[in-house]
């Protein structure tokens, strides 16, 4: 058998070589080989064998030694630990390089210069673990990484130095709890040349969603500066969605974007060493990647999970770090290796937490997670800080890397004040299945230790600190594609589209409800009128509008984009089952209450019957608004290609109204059976079921509204505390009505379900709807299991 070299180029590498250049290399040249044609560009280069370290180490005769030095180590002694990966280092960066190796990195160093006609290129040295990237474990951080090196003396002491590091104290503990042998994992070295983004931007994708492990998303992160920020989460980065499936239709898929605040930017000084820089205000306002270069990215990660797949023989998620170079603007892909903690898992139990008692918010931040935790605050600064950490205690620091893993393995739930969804801690805590809020900026400050705290990240994209430990509850999801009901449609109602990948891998036949409301509500804030005229509001609300609206073409983009991207992710979660949106539904009262809405609303004695739904959507004092509503809408629907999305008119009193309505909708381009677009009318009013008939020669279906009907078939406020006991939908006369109102649609050929709150609260009441003959029942999705049960076990 023909001996290994000491140096391999890139492209004369493949993942069956990992045994000689380590996972990280062989990835590396798996790609150059592979997916060049597909685009990706990977910087060139040449791995330095594991053959080499062995040389080193056997050369030295520094085998045995080693062995005995670990032989009996207890890595729970951070003195002892700190002592054998100060002397085997020590070891290691002693003994004298191999004549024939120091030759060989020399000659190939100067031919990557020669090709590229520099005397003396950069390059980056990363170190490449014989074990790293295994299916069931990941070494990546383990060891170390050089940048802007220059020269061959320099190369070839970075190299020195990266064989020292398989023994760094992180990388010898994280060895002996996997099980590994410090003698059986060698260490190989790529050379590459350097990206520079220290000026450019760098950051982490994966083709999997991070915190639900949703297929069909990739998720990017980007930052100003060299990756290592984003990587350490010294930063709180942009993040991008993008949907896999139609960008493969070659759809501009970008679904949904974050902007992160990218408060630091990691640049070289002029000795050559990384350092930090604050970013001027102006460019963190701005996305660091433009819409073509998310997608390219994007396009990236497919292409490589799809050889992944291939290669491994089932489907391999990814985990890539990605660069932009500063002077030419080119991407390039650095890293490549398979995402470890949701591979291949599927969620048989989806456990839901909720709050039951509302609390102080003392701070926020991006949530990790959809857990809740609460216990004693520990602020914490370094991890040698060991003892002063019990188990249950909720850690809050700045920032966290590899030397701080046994405390955090301690701990109920994490808060770091820096950070993003692909940093450390992040990574950690979903790895440890603890809830994390990370980015939270000031939480070491406004923290006091032994403070009682309850970490949330129960809520959606953000995570919350509340004072004290508030109550909680656990409810548990568990249901399976047989445990369907055959005899009705079973939908949920979604309102906030942060869960939407998590609720959407719980079987279900689509969403019957999708609330815009939250949208409106939770990340836009401002009233749709207020935006279009700034100058009718209070100077305050201008400055807030200004405040949210930065980062965008103008106030209209702010709320066409920000609503189309909400929608879009619930109708890419569920794609390509039905998803049926439900045009906004405030009412005066509520619209007063986003910023600058008291200058445009009415003040009505009830709201809950006054300009609400249908009646707002061509009147002169919200038409705009509504036009910005449906380009939203249109956005998804026709440049993103989620024509899954069908559109639902809300509290539309009559047939003529809902005539204006659609008239309303085409003109402002959704125009009813355009690509399939199906308008549905709520069910809500008596009139809709005294005139069913009529309605259902306007519209192309119905969802019934239960609490609505209800409300106004027994003239019960529903907002009112004082005939709250007389609110029924149980009610006999509710019950005619939605009957007759089935059986009224059925009989027009046209499809009904419902998307109140009965079957939710009464799985009876399911039934009930399955008798009369409803084709399709949408329920929140905390209740689908329970109505799921129920159907199946009464014939359903």
């Amino acid at each position: 058998m023909e001996e290994p070299p000491y140096i391999i180029w890139f492209q004369d590498l493949s993942m069956d070589m990992v045994s000689q250049v380590g996972g990280k290399n062989a990835s590396l040249g798996e790609i150059t080989r592979n997916l060049a044609e597909a685009g990706v560009r990977v910087p060139g280069g040449f791995a330095v064998t594991a053959k080499s370290y062995r040389a080193l180490i056997d050369g030295a005769e520094l085998r045995e030694p080693l062995r005995e030095l670990f032989r009996d180590l207890d890595i729970s002694n951070r003195a002892d630990l700190a002592f054998a990966g100060e002397r085997a280092r020590g070891w290691i960066l002693n003994a004298e390089m191999p004549a024939e190796l120091e030759r060989e990195i020399r000659d190939a160093y100067e031919r990557m210069c020669s090709d590229r006609g520099k005397p003396e290129m950069a390059v980056a040295v990363r170190s490449s673990a014989t074990a790293e990237d295994l299916p069931d474990a990941s070494f990546a951080g383990q060891q170390e990484t050089y940048l802007h090196v220059h020269g061959a003396d320099n190369l070839v002491r970075a190299v020195h130095k990266c064989f020292a590091s398989l023994f760094t104290d992180r990388a010898i503990s994280y060895r002996t709890k996997r099980g590994f042998d410090h003698l059986d994992v060698a260490l190989s070295v790529g050379i590459q040349e350097m990206v520079y983004a220290d000026r450019g931007a760098a950051g982490v994708m994966f083709s999997i969603d991070t915190e639900s492990g949703f297929e069909d998303a990739v998720f990017i992160t980007a930052a100003y500066g060299l990756g290592e920020n984003v990587v350490q989460g010294a930063v709180n980065p942009d993040e991008y969605y993008v949907f896999k499936p139609l960008l493969e239709q070659g759809k501009p898929a970008l679904i949904r974007r974050k902007l992160g605040d990218k408060a630091l930017r990691m640049v070289y000084g002029e000795n050559g060493n990384p350092r930090n820089v604050r970013v001027p205000e102006k460019e963190r306002k701005r996305f660091v990647l433009s819409d073509g270069e998310a997608l390219t990215l994007a396009r990236w990660a497919v292409a490589v999970e799809k050889h992944y797949s291939q290669v491994h023989g089932k489907p391999t998620p990814m985990d890539m770090e990605w660069a932009r170079d500063q002077d030419t603007g080119e991407l390039f892909m650095l890293q490549a290796r398979p995402e470890t903690v949701h591979a291949g898992k599927k969620p048989e139990l989806l456990r839901t937490y909720r709050l039951n008692e509302a609390g102080e918010v003392l701070a926020t931040g991006r949530s990790v997670g959809a857990a809740i935790a609460s216990g004693p605050v520990r602020v914490v600064e370094t991890p040698k800080a060991l003892r002063q950490f019990e188990t249950g205690d909720i850690l809050v620091t700045d920032m966290t890397d590899p030397d701080w893993e046994p405390i955090m393995k301690q701990a109920a739930g994490i808060i770091t004040n820096r950070g993003g969804r692909t940093s450390h801690a992040a990574i950690v805590s979903r790895e440890l299945g603890i809830p994390a809020v990370v980015g939270a900026g000031n939480a070491t400050d406004v923290l006091d230790p032994d403070q009682r705290v309850t970490l949330s990240c129960a809520e959606g994209d953000t995570g919350y600190i509340y004072k004290g430990e508030l109550d909680y509850s656990v409810e548990e999801l568990q249901i399976g594609e047989d445990a369907l009901p055959e005899s009705v449609g079973l939908m949920m109602n979604v309102a906030n589209p942060e869960r939407a990948f998590t609720f959407a891998q719980v079987p279900n036949h689509g969403v019957g409800l999708a609330r815009m409301e939250f949208v409106i509500n939770n990340e836009i804030a401002v009233h749709p009128m207020a935006l279009l005229n700034p100058n009718r509001t209070s100077n305050q609300d201008r400055a807030e509008i200004r405040r949210r609206t930065e980062g965008f073409a103008d106030n209209h983009e702010f709320f066409v984009r920000t609503l189309s991207e909400g929608l879009a992710t619930i109708a890419a979660s569920f794609w390509p089952k039905d998803v049926i949106v439900r045009l906004s539904d405030f009412k005066s009262s509520e619209y007063a209450n986003l910023i600058g809405g008291r200058y445009f609303e009415p003040e009505e004695e009830n709201p809950m019957i006054g300009f609400r739904g249908a009646s707002r959507y061509y009147s002169d004092a919200y038409r705009e608004g509504f036009a910005m509503e449906c380009e939203a809408i249109r956005r998804a629907r026709d440049a993103l290609g989620l024509t899954n999305m069908k559109v639902m008119v809300p509290f539309c009193r009559t047939v003529e109204e809902g005539e204006k309505v659609l008239g309303e909708l085409a003109a402002n381009g959704l125009e009813q059976g355009a690509d399939g677009l199906e308008v549905y009318i709520m069910c809500e009013l008596p009139t809709n079921v005294i005139l069913a008939e009529e309605f259902a020669d306007v519209f192309d279906g119905f969802s019934i509204g239960s609490n609505d009907l209800t409300q106004l078939t027994l003239g019960v406020d529903r907002n009112s505390a004082l005939v709250s006991p007389l609110f029924d939908e149980r009610d006999e006369a509710v019950k005619r009505f939605i009957a007759d109102a089935i059986h009224k649609v059925k009989g027009r050929g046209r499809k009904i379900g419902i998307c109140g709150q009965a079957p939710s609260d009464y799985p009876e009441f399911a039934q009930f709807l399955v008798e009369q003959g409803i084709d399709t029942i949408s329920v929140n999705p905390d209740a689908l299991a329970v109505t799921a049960k129920y159907l199946k076990g009464h014939g359903g």
